[in-house]
């Protein structure tokens, strides 16, 4: 029991870390980006090139991986979305464009990752030890990504609700239209948002690929998670995307060990619509 609670909270704490970018990008940026989970995968091969090739560990391919996806993501939005922004006559416009748009980038991202490592299943060895909690024995790799996905989640929250940048960043999600009235640069909230949700969703990559194999047509897979957590946790909700990404974690596996594998997809859909029935705003969002 005490096993299937520790790999629920593993693969919800990694829901949640991934589900706290795209509601960067969504809640603040106000881009729906479809090629989230392609960015994750990236990672994840990035983090297998290190180390299967310069031997680099997960840990301290954390310190390569996360500026170069933050320098990524802010390079595609001043290119891609900010003309979007721009010409945007409305929000509802600048969700359908970003739609479209982030649609065609998660091919081009799919299709650079099949020309350079195929479309086999990847997987590397980093930790694989068991280890000893409570009397139930849990892989050391599967306890380190649950720690990171919590210490790094803690980070943010405190960040976004602790300091005067964060506020800022909350301001522009709940009243884009009223904070340039208060001097904030709705603009470059955005793009920082946006950056950051990128950042994240790499993170979730790292994270991801110490204990699970991967392949690089995968990304849809996490997009539609991520998005399940996000709607389900409320938008633009922190909050809402980790009580929900470890809600949809735990029932996950719980479905696997005691119902069937099979099943578990559509158990994540039949919570999630019971929910929204009762909480059309989310677990978070206003009533």
């Amino acid at each position: 029991m005490l096993e299937h609670v520790i790999n629920g909270l593993v693969l919800g704490g990694t829901y949640a870390l991934v589900a706290m970018g795209l509601t960067m990008q969504y809640g603040i940026a106000r881009i729906m980006n479809l090629s989230f989970g392609d960015t994750i995968i990236a990672a994840c091969f990035a983090t297998y090139v290190l180390f299967s090739t310069f031997g680099i560990n997960p840990i301290a391919a954390l310190l390569i991986v996360l500026p170069a996806s933050y320098a990524l993501s802010l390079g595609i939005y001043r290119v891609m979305m900010k003309p979007l922004v721009a010409r945007a006559p409305d929000e509802g416009a600048l969700e359908v464009d970003s739609i479209l748009l982030t649609f065609g980038l998660l091919f081009v991202i799919q299709g650079i990752l099949l020309m350079i490592f195929g479309g086999g299943y990847f997987s590397y060895s980093f930790l694989n030890t068991p280890v000893n909690v409570l009397g139930t024995v849990v892989a050391g790799n599967r306890l380190l990504a649950l720690v990171l996905s919590l210490l790094i989640g803690a980070a943010l929250v405190v960040v976004l609700y602790r300091t005067r940048w964060g506020m800022i960043l909350r301001a522009v999600a709940l009243a884009p239209k009223s904070a340039p009235l208060f001097g904030i640069d709705t603009d470059r909230a955005a793009r920082t948002a946006f950056a950051i949700g990128g950042t994240m969703a790499a993170t979730g990559g790292v994270v991801v690929s110490m204990f699970q194999t991967f392949t690089a047509t995968a990304g849809v897979v996490f997009t539609m998670k991520a998005l399940i957590v996000v709607i389900l946790g409320g938008k633009g909700s922190i909050p809402g995307a980790i009580a929900a990404g470890l809600l949809l974690g735990l029932v996950e596996t719980f479905v696997a060990a005691y119902v069937d594998p099979g099943l578990t997809l559509a158990a994540v859909y039949t919570v999630f619509l019971l929910l929204l029935l009762v909480r059309p705003n989310g677990l978070f969002g206003k009533a």
